[in-house]
């Protein structure tokens, strides 16, 4: 067994994250890459140097690769807007969210902000997930570049944040509308009764076989006519096998 095998093994065991399910050249060249920045040759090297936090955290951070934006895509949270809320809220006057693989934050306040032009804030609610405790910590204090805020509606950027020097703090009222949970996409029981989930930009790193795994379990957190939005390169193919159908690009209702 290669040094990279055994590696896996070891980090299954400490951390959960079952890189397997990861695209093996793309995840085996990131981490060699993060390895000889840290002055590390060798796998088995590079692992027992996880007693240290800081190199524990950084390669953390490194494999969950967070990277993320308000409004990310805007033309989608224009369809989001437009079209897929009016849908869920018709009948209905609350409904369950659920941001999976949410990053720093930026999707799930987004969400917030977005919904209030159709609900009132105290009757909002988003569960928001992410495999790493650190990007959690991070959406949690909520302080932001202004790359991050760049697509945001200026009306909310005006009503919703601060200007604290270079970076922008989001307010309380949209902090508390949102519950970040530790949550592995491979392994961890998902949320039930879900009108939307939101999983965009994770998914091009799965093998194909996790994504299968994944879509089903996705499906089977929707409620009937629930909807599944994911990211602008991760387009579902054949989703008739996980019972799922086309709404709009990027969008997929629960058949």
């Amino acid at each position: 067994m290669d040094g990279y095998e055994i590696f896996k093994q070891k980090v299954y065991k400490k951390t959960g994250i079952d890189l397997s399910s990861y695209k093996e050249r793309q995840m085996k060249r990131r981490i060699e890459s993060l390895m000889q920045r840290n002055g590390f040759n060798d796998f088995d090297n590079y692992f027992n140097a996880f007693t240290n936090s800081k190199i524990f955290d950084e390669f953390i951070n490194y494999l969950t690769i967070n990277v993320s934006e308000f409004y990310r895509n805007p033309q989608q949270w224009d369809v989001l807007e437009a079209e897929v809320f009016p849908i869920l809220l018709k009948n209905k006057s609350n409904i369950k969210i659920w941001s999976a693989a949410c990053s720093t934050g930026e999707e799930p306040y987004s969400l917030v902000m977005l919904l209030t032009k159709f609900l009132p804030l105290n009757q909002i609610n988003i569960i928001a997930t992410d495999i790493d405790l650190g990007a959690i910590n991070k959406a949690k204090v909520g302080l932001y570049t202004a790359k991050s805020v760049a697509n945001l509606p200026k009306v909310h950027i005006d009503k919703y944040f601060t200007q604290v020097s270079d970076s922008y703090k989001i307010s309380e009222s949209i902090k508390s509308r949102v519950t970040f949970e530790q949550h592995n996409l491979l392994k961890d029981t998902y949320p039930k009764n879900c009108d939307l989930i939101i999983c965009r930009n994770v998914m091009i790193y799965f093998t194909e076989e996790a994504k299968h795994e994944i879509y089903h379990k996705f499906h089977d957190s929707l409620v009937k006519d629930g909807i599944l939005f994911v990211g602008s390169t991760e387009q579902i193919i054949l989703p008739n096998r996980y019972n799922l159908a086309p709404i709009k690009t990027f969008f997929y209702k629960k058949m």
